[in-house]
């Protein structure tokens, strides 16, 4: 199973960034009041569910975590979405996706680097 953490303030996603430079790390975006935030999250757990512990899965609460939120869209030069899902590799975005195309098959495709270098927008 793929580890999980929950983060909330800049000096962990500076941490996460830190950890992308000896495994990948999925970063994902959630919003707790959107019904298709719920939906991606659902994929993302069973992700998690089929997974090895080389790939860390983040969540961002993005309305609890705004400041986080949007430093992370800032740093990764990558417009905020929610849902949204970034693999980072080496302190770098490999891939991006947000709305209906966080699901379980594009995060492991994206980790296979069988979706990269696309990025999926909703």
């Amino acid at each position: 199973m793929a580890e999980f953490r929950e983060i909330s303030s800049i000096e962990d996603f500076e941490g996460i960034l830190d950890e992308s430079q000896l495994r990948k790390v999925f970063i994902f975006k959630h919003s707790t009041t959107c019904p298709i935030s719920a939906r991606a999250w659902v994929e993302v757990q069973e992700f998690i569910q089929e997974s090895s512990d080389e790939v860390l899965v983040v969540m961002i609460k993005v309305i609890e975590s705004r400041s986080t939120s949007n430093f992370v869209a800032e740093k990764m030069t990558v417009k905020h979405q929610s849902p949204q899902a970034l693999l980072i590799s080496q302190g770098q975005v490999l891939w991006h996706a947000s709305h209906q195309t966080v699901t379980k098959t594009n995060l492991t495709k994206a980790l296979e680097g069988q979706n990269m270098p696309f990025n999926f927008m909703g």
